[in-house]
């Protein structure tokens, strides 16, 4: 991942309803939600919705495809997994620390 990619993604996670909306998604797995389904649980009206929605599918962290009547969103998970690299790429000087990382995170 690019500088400047990584810059686009981080600043669409850098607002609250984005960042709400992306965590749903990730939780959601691949499958991903319907938009509708997304805004309903979040308390979005769909204007505000579609508005982010765009956001983090133009910074590479969502997409939506077409079922039926309804739009689908899910994670962009390569391009999650990239951002994650990127930010973790010189991590402890090259030795692994995703242990303390995880030890960390259960406090």
């Amino acid at each position: 991942m690019e500088s400047k990619q990584a810059i686009q993604a981080l600043g669409a996670l850098a607002q609250e309803s984005r960042l709400k909306i992306y965590r749903l998604l990730v939780e959601a797995g691949p499958q991903g939600m319907a938009a509708g389904d997304i805004g309903e649980k979040l308390g979005l009206p769909p204007a505000t919705l579609s508005f982010h929605l765009a956001g983090l599918s133009r910074a590479g962290l969502a997409k939506g495809r077409q079922e039926g009547r309804f739009v689908i969103y899910s994670a962009d998970f390569q391009n999650m997994d990239a951002l994650v690299g990127y930010l973790t790429e010189n991590c402890c000087g090259g030795q692994a620390c995703a242990p303390a990382a995880k030890a960390q995170r259960r406090r």
